[in-house]
């Protein structure tokens, strides 16, 4: 199943949207004046009418995703995400239609109307952009009328597709979480927007389009949809949440490229769906990287794959951690209330989004060691799509796993995550490979250890372990392979929140079928990058009180 490649240069305008404003100084988000508490709703001002009070609050008066702007102007770097949680909604706040908190003013009707509407767009482009494209039995595939679906609805003949990677494991969960985002920013929860996408993959699959329906697609579309459309969800929503009551129009442009259903049903519905979802406060990082990479090492590569891997590029990377473990105040009552965001592209037009992974808390508890560690641990969730020049592997799975962060001495400390769980994977070749397997589907059982050590406000040195087994348990019985990905990093502030780094990456592929030789590739590359910091402190969360650091 093909689609418009625009969906890759949405995210690249995200992150270089969000970027820009997010980074832009001379803001209008300074801390209020001694006349006002830190913690919102203490105000010790008394002449102000409560109205007047309660919408300087909400403008940021108070903490937001921004505090660390003013956080980190102080000597000390260790009141990191020490920020307190901003009051959404008070007894004297004016009620809007809809209120996350209780549910009143959510709709399911609207979602169950855009969503159709969505999929009978997407066909109408489909069939000017790719027109001439026919199935195996020579139908033309988008030409699709009530007949073709009635024939899919009754036949229900699915089989494992051989489209581009990038449309079955890029195109199709971006596709889902557009119709995830329809759901969500309509009010309806994780677990009922994640219903409607699914619902939205199986319509697409009977009356999209005139092919078999694809059981691959339907597993990618609604759920790596769910997971990718709550994290856009959330960070647009953290956007707007910054802008106050009334955000500027560069708020809702960066929201807009970030999450554009929420734009969206923010347009059509006015005052009905422009409530911001209230986010917590929670702890967060997020970094943007810009730079170049150039491959160091091959071994065992095809011409067609190792010629292009030679070629110095450029490269810009987002990435965000929303939710660290260990703020005084925040809960996990609701999924991915932690979750981990990673983008990353490349300048080369046939594979300009080189990966994009999700993992996200579902459902689990906090814990804690003594007084210099805390944690959460439970159900996650994960979408990873990793596309390196060697081989592409993506994975939709689920897995039991713990994230928290230890204080090792006086402003050091160490973060991590440890996940462990199976899921329905894919790889594939970049490049057509005559004596290579171009594609695998089967259950992948998967392994991740990611590491931050962090050295008050000047270092960060990371390190990210990824292994994948594509079993022969699923469409393909004649094989197996593993995939690993490694990554580690420094990054070194320079000044203020701008910063210099190095990576590297080692990518690894051992194939092992009947009908092909057994073999081992691997490939390293390193990259420069300029960084931008959203924390001096990289992130490092301080629950401890001052006498015991």
């Amino acid at each position: 199943m093909r689609r418009l490649p625009a969906s890759a240069s949405v995210v690249l305008v995200a992150v270089v949207t969000v970027f820009l404003v997010m980074a832009v100084p001379g803001r209008l988000l300074a801390m209020t004046g001694p006349d006002v508490d830190p913690r919102v709703g203490a105000s010790t001002a008394t002449t102000e009418p409560p109205g007047q009070q309660l919408g300087r609050l909400i403008t940021l008066d108070g903490a937001s995703l921004y505090s660390w702007k003013n956080l980190r102007s102080r000597s000390g770097y260790y009141v990191a995400q020490a920020d307190t949680m901003p009051q959404l909604y008070t007894a004297a706040a004016p009620q809007r239609n809809l209120n996350w908190e209780t549910g009143e003013g959510k709709s399911y009707l609207v979602p169950a109307l855009e969503i159709p509407a969505f999929i009978v767009l997407l066909n109408a482009l489909d069939r000017v952009a790719f027109h001439d494209k026919e199935t195996e039995e020579g139908k033309r595939t988008y030409a699709t009328n009530p007949s073709t679906f009635w024939h899919q609805l009754s036949h229900q003949d699915w089989t494992f597709d051989q489209d581009t990677f990038k449309v079955n494991q890029f195109g199709h969960p971006y596709e889902g979480a557009t119709m995830y985002g329809l759901s969500r920013s309509a009010g309806l929860n994780f677990w009922q927007s994640l219903a409607y996408s699914n619902v939205g993959s199986f319509l697409w699959e009977m009356a999209g389009e005139n092919s078999r329906p694809s059981t691959n697609d339907l597993i990618t579309t609604g759920n790596a949809g769910a997971l990718l459309g709550e994290a856009l969800f959330r960070m647009a929503d953290l956007v707007l949440e910054d802008g106050g009551t009334n955000p500027p129009l560069g708020h809702r442009l960066a929201a807009a490229a970030i999450s554009p259903p929420t734009a969206v049903n923010r347009l059509l519905f006015g005052k009905r769906f422009d409530t911001v979802f209230p986010n917590h406060s929670p702890a967060t990082l997020w970094l943007c990287r810009g730079g170049f990479s150039i491959d160091v090492h091959s071994k065992n590569l095809s011409t067609p794959v190792k010629e292009p891997s030679q070629d110095g590029i450029g490269i810009v990377e987002f990435s965000m951690a929303y939710g660290l473990p260990g703020k005084p105040g925040y809960s996990y009552n609701r999924p991915l209330d932690y979750f981990n965001f990673e983008v990353s592209t490349r300048a080369r037009q046939h594979n300009l989004v080189d990966t994009l992974t999700i993992r996200g808390l579902l459902k689990g508890k906090t814990y804690e060691l003594g007084r210099d560690y805390r944690g959460i641990w439970g159900l996650y969730g994960s979408y990873d799509y990793i596309s390196p020049y060697l081989f592409r592997v993506s994975s939709t799975a689920l897995s039991l796993g713990t994230t928290g962060q230890y204080w090792i001495g006086p402003g050091v400390a160490a973060q991590g995550s440890l996940l462990g769980g199976v899921g329905f994977g894919a790889t594939g070749l970049e490049s057509e490979v005559a004596e290579e397997r171009g594609y695998h589907y089967g259950m992948t059982p998967q392994v991740l250890l990611a590491t931050n050590f962090l050295f008050g406000d000047r270092a960060m040195v990371d390190f990210t372990g990824r292994w994948y087994y594509v079993t022969s348990l699923g469409p393909d019985h004649d094989g197996s392979e593993s995939v690993f990905r490694g990554h580690a990093g420094l990054t070194l502030r320079v000044h203020g929140n701008h910063a210099i780094g190095v990576q590297y990456s080692e990518s690894i592929r051992n194939t092992n079928y009947v009908t092909i030789p057994t073999k081992y590739r691997s490939e390293g590359t390193i990259s420069l990058v300029y960084t931008y910091v959203s924390d001096r402190a990289f992130g490092a969360v301080e629950w401890r009180d001052p006498a015991e650091r």
